[in-house]
């Protein structure tokens, strides 16, 4: 592992590369904060691969690319003459060592658990000044509706609301079930949004991530799907002319050879 200097040295050396970048190359010299932020969106959804994948040296890659991103739109601040790289690190320092005074308060040293930190987060930063005036305010409207949902339960969490006991969600999903196989057309997508709603919160009160959960169920269901694919080309046919059975008959090939049966 590198040191501390070698550390600041590496984060000096990205600082001169955008700076020439951004001098000396057309394309880098032409980008603003609007076109930079679609392609940090990828680069978000690309770390996040290499973490479900386990993968740590693609991780390493990949928040070099972010830290570019963040670089470059710091750059794009100090050019507008609004901030510039050390006023962003500072706000998250100062952000973090008032929301943490365990840590860096008067409160340091005090025997604190995990979860009373979490029980109270969203109550310490409601204290922040210029912070957001209500819990749900920061949450982005245009979050992807899954990680938007786990947010919101979250911060819901950081303030007392929740169950009190993870197994007493069953009920509720259940309920949210019932209602959507009794709702009208008119009110379907409601409902199924609420199915939806209470099963990520089932997800996240039994530590499971729902958005890595349905995307390795849409990875294994991409897996099996290019099994039936193939084994129906192979035989000479096309899926347009395979019925759902024989199609079924593939389906449960491709869970058994995942599974390793013979």
């Amino acid at each position: 592992m590198h040191t501390r200097e070698e550390k600041l040295a590496a984060f000096g050396r990205l600082l001169d590369i955008m700076d020439a970048l951004r001098e000396q190359c057309p394309w880098n010299a032409a980008q603003t904060m609007d076109s930079i932020r679609p392609m940090t969106e990828e680069e978000v959804y690309e770390l996040s691969d290499t973490i479900l994948e386990g993968d740590r040296q693609g991780t390493a890659k990949e928040i070099g690319d972010l830290l570019y991103h963040m670089v470059f739109y710091a750059r794009i601040g100090q050019e507008e003459g609004a901030f510039d790289i050390a006023d962003s690190m500072n706000k998250v320092c100062d952000k973090m060592v008032f929301r943490h005074p365990h840590v860096f308060g008067p409160e340091a040293g005090k025997q604190t658990s995990a979860k009373e930190i979490a029980d109270t987060w969203e109550l310490v930063k409601a204290k922040e000044k210029g912070g957001n005036k209500t819990v749900m305010g920061g949450i982005p409207k245009a979050m992807p509706a899954i990680l938007k949902a786990l947010s919101m339960q979250e911060k819901a969490r950081g303030c007392g609301f929740d169950w009190e006991k993870k197994e007493d969600v069953w009920a509720k999903v259940a309920e949210e079930y019932r209602e959507v196989s009794q709702a009208s057309a008119e009110g379907l997508e409601g409902e199924f949004g609420d199915l939806l709603f209470t099963v990520i919160n089932a997800a996240r009160l039994y530590g499971v991530d729902p958005e890595a959960a349905l995307s390795r169920s849409c990875e294994k269901f991409r897996r099996r799907f290019n099994y039936v694919e193939a084994e129906t080309l192979r035989s000479g046919r096309q899926l347009k002319d395979m019925t759902l059975q024989d199609m079924d008959v593939l389906w449960e090939q491709a869970k058994k050879l995942e599974r390793g049966d013979k």
